[in-house]
């Protein structure tokens, strides 16, 4: 008996595993004890597909169940378990990419008795048979998901085990520790108290600085799975929409010479060295009387609200006036890049006096016309997106999830160094670390909770 049925789990399930709409091709996956058994009711070739030999290809036709007819020439793929991505049998069936033929082939499928996939249904498999963790689990979506190169190859590292080996080495580490905690409970009288002390606080400190690290890291690895939200402010006809077009590479928004052009907040996602930006172009920033730039305005400062990134504006062949002194002062507290466009032309502004007001940001000069200032721009944006600059320890991608529990491990431990350090019975002591590692557990999914292994496989695309 598998791993799965110990479970309870038995049903044979199957649904489309390509992506949705006309092409060459699809692929239908069955996956169960039955599978094979029950694709071959409706599989016509060569030979019947219980014959075959695990990881072996066959030519054929799909018919339905009275035989009366041929629904599509297909290649039928047969996979034993437990050496398959669910652990169980699985088959998989390549037809043509036609909806109406995708659909027909699946539901003649279903008619033999298997029950339609429901979102992530097969990797919740993959996960309770034990081939694959939670922390490999949330690595395939990431994959699928991922936007950028860099994205990709992190979230490679966690479907291959990255993440899971950083946290399954903590969770050793405080194993370790509780067993000579449970040790020193059972055998006092052999217990030297300031050893023991020290070796707590010791251990666990070291402990604090990796979650730190891991939680700095899975901060940037947000940005790698979401993107950066950037947008850029500043008054009208500065060249914020030449900016944009640049960075896109295509007119996405309006350049004229007429100031308010832009009275809506355009949005695009592109990348920048690698980075994800969800890049909008705002109206310009300045008071006026037609009502419908004042709604653009307002969007624009609502944007810069929720923005993680400013690119701000400034035009460089005129004297800075009040409403560029009110950008570059009130946003003092958000990442941000200043450029001084308009390098092309005679300058009008004292960059040193630029960079005074807005201090550690960068400030570069930039001009729309001859494309300079941009390579400074990438560098900026990868200096201010990430906390140590673009990562290149790309072990997995964090999601709010995986944060959470990183933080509420680092507190439990910063708690259990100060209580080492106050002389705190060793039981509580114990408690302390013991969850800590529950919590790091929940991590890979070695802790879980039937909720939310729900929640998570819901999010997961049909098929997968």
């Amino acid at each position: 008996m598998s791993a799965l049925e110990l479970l309870g789990v038995s049903e044979t399930i199957a649904a489309v595993a390509t992506a949705a709409g006309e092409a060459s091709i699809a692929v239908i996956r069955v996956s169960g004890a039955d599978a094979v058994r029950c694709v071959d009711r409706v599989f016509r070739g060569g030979r019947a597909l219980c014959s075959m030999k695990s990881h072996t290809v066959s030519y054929g036709h799909i018919v339905t169940l009275s035989e009366a007819a041929v629904l599509d020439e297909v290649l039928v793929t047969v996979m034993r378990g437990p050496r398959t991505y669910t652990t169980e049998d699985v088959v998989e069936i390549s037809t043509h990419g036609g909806m109406n033929t995708v659909q027909s082939v699946l539901g003649e499928v279903l008619r033999t008795g298997v029950r339609l996939a429901t979102p992530g249904e097969f990797t919740k498999r993959a996960f309770l048979g034990g081939r694959i963790d939670l922390a490999q689990a949330e690595g395939i979506m990431e994959l699928i998901q991922a936007q950028t190169e860099s994205a990709r190859v992190a979230a490679l590292s966690q479907v291959e085990g990255g993440l899971t080996l950083r946290v399954r080495t903590m969770r050793q580490d405080l194993l370790e520790l509780m067993a000579h905690l449970e040790v020193t409970m059972d055998y006092p009288e052999h217990d030297e108290e300031e050893a023991t002390t020290l070796l707590v606080s010791s251990r666990v400190g070291q402990l604090v600085e990796d979650l730190r690290a891991l939680i700095r890291y899975a901060r940037d690895g947000r940005i790698l799975r979401e993107g950066l939200r950037t947008v850029i402010v500043g008054r009208p006809n500065v060249g914020k929409s030449s900016l944009l077009n640049q960075l896109a590479r295509a007119d996405r928004a309006i350049v004229t010479d007429v100031p308010g052009t832009t009275r809506d907040v355009l949005e695009e996602t592109l990348q920048i060295a690698g980075v994800a930006l969800r890049l909008a172009d705002t109206a310009g920033l300045r008071e006026t009387q037609d009502p419908v730039e004042r709604i653009g305005v307002a969007r624009s400062r609502q944007a810069m609200g929720a923005a993680e990134l400013l690119l701000i504006v400034i035009d460089g062949s005129r004297a800075l006036e009040d409403e560029d002194l009110d950008l570059l002062t009130s946003t003092q507290d958000v990442r941000r890049v200043v450029l001084v466009n308009k390098s092309d032309l005679p300058g009008a502004v004292d960059i040193d006096d630029v960079q005074r007001l807005v201090g550690e940001s960068p400030v570069i000069l930039y001009s729309a016309v001859n494309d300079t200032g941009l390579p400074d721009l990438e560098a900026a944006v990868v200096r201010l997106a990430f906390s140590e600059g673009h990562p290149r320890d790309l072990t997995f991608l964090a999601n709010a999830r995986h944060l959470s529990l990183f933080e509420e491990a680092r507190d439990v431990l910063e708690r259990v160094v100060g209580a080492a350090a106050s002389r705190v019975t060793i039981d509580l002591l114990a408690a302390d670390v013991r969850e800590a590692w529950v919590l790091l557990g929940e991590v890979i999914g070695e802790t879980p909770r039937d909720d939310l292994l729900d929640q998570i496989f819901r999010q997961f695309c049909l098929g997968k």
